[in-house]
């Protein structure tokens, strides 16, 4: 990518200092002000696509009357009175910032998740995480999130989302597909080695 190429893809400063003004004063309470949540239940935003960030924040708003394509109460009220530049300020901002590092914690389910991870389950017909968020969970942008340091909670919550068909804002079925056929124990797994991952 040529110079000239790569300024255009940088987010201006304007739409960071907008993204930063909305982070701190509607996000920060859950997320951090620099996207870096301290809970659990609420995901690690710092370092995410911006692509990723801008589909899920729509995906939370209910527009031109429908329901959203991703029920939260919390952050549909979050987002209500968010305009189209604010999501992409927000999403540019929260892409910049410098995710910290997460450690597993524990050794057994690290393992396990590792080649859940590394190799999917071959008698479940699971293909390897590695095949869409890369192998250290950095993800595509625009296709696939990053996945790297994320709270073992919060994947293992958002994978039983999609296993049970409340979270169905995937294309084309695809995390729903996987995650129908992992159990418990998998889910578990995967989570734990995900929130080692730099």
């Amino acid at each position: 990518m040529s110079s000239a190429a790569a300024a255009q893809s940088l987010p201006k400063a304007d739409a960071l200092s907008n993204g930063k003004q909305i982070a701190t004063t509607v996000c920060a309470a859950c997320h951090a002000a620099d996207g870096n949540s301290t809970q659990a239940v609420n995901p690690v935003l710092a370092g995410q696509h911006a692509e990723y960030t801008l589909k899920q924040l729509q995906n939370f708003k209910a527009q031109d009357g429908k329901a959203a394509e991703r029920p939260n109460p919390v952050m549909a009220g979050m987002v209500a009175s968010l305009s189209a530049d604010d999501m992409r300020n927000l999403a540019a901002f929260f892409e910049v910032q410098k995710p910290k590092p997460r450690a597993a914690r524990d050794p057994a389910l690290v393992k396990v998740g590792q080649a859940i991870y590394r190799g999917g389950v071959l008698s479940k017909n699971v293909a390897a995480c590695t095949a869409c968020h890369g192998p250290n969970g950095a993800g595509v942008p625009a296709q696939f999130p990053r996945l790297a340091g994320q709270f073992p909670e919060y994947v293992a919550a958002q994978l039983r989302a999609f296993r049970s068909g409340e979270r169905a804002n995937d294309p084309n079925r695809t995390m729903r597909a996987v995650a129908e056929k992992l159990s418990d124990r998998d889910i578990a797994a995967v989570a734990e080695y995900i929130s080692g991952l730099r």
